[in-house]
């Protein structure tokens, strides 16, 4: 542990730090949006986002094909 130096560890307390502000962010609008439409209308906004990056993701990379592994 003694071979990393102070830059690394700096890194990665401005990491966590950075992760820890972005999930809160994340969770505040996620309650804002529970206390706006319910618990189900949360989960349903947040199923679309997911299915419309997994599509965006699946049209950007062509090497892919469809049936393969």
């Amino acid at each position: 542990m003694d071979d990393y130096g102070w830059k690394f560890w700096l890194k990665m307390a401005g990491l966590f730090i950075a992760g820890a502000i972005g999930l809160f962010i994340v969770a505040w609008i996620f309650l804002s949006l529970v206390y706006a439409w319910s618990f189900l209308g949360a989960l349903l906004l947040l199923a679309v986002i997911a299915l419309a990056l997994g599509w965006r993701h699946d049209h950007k990379d062509p090497s892919r094909q469809e049936g393969g592994y």
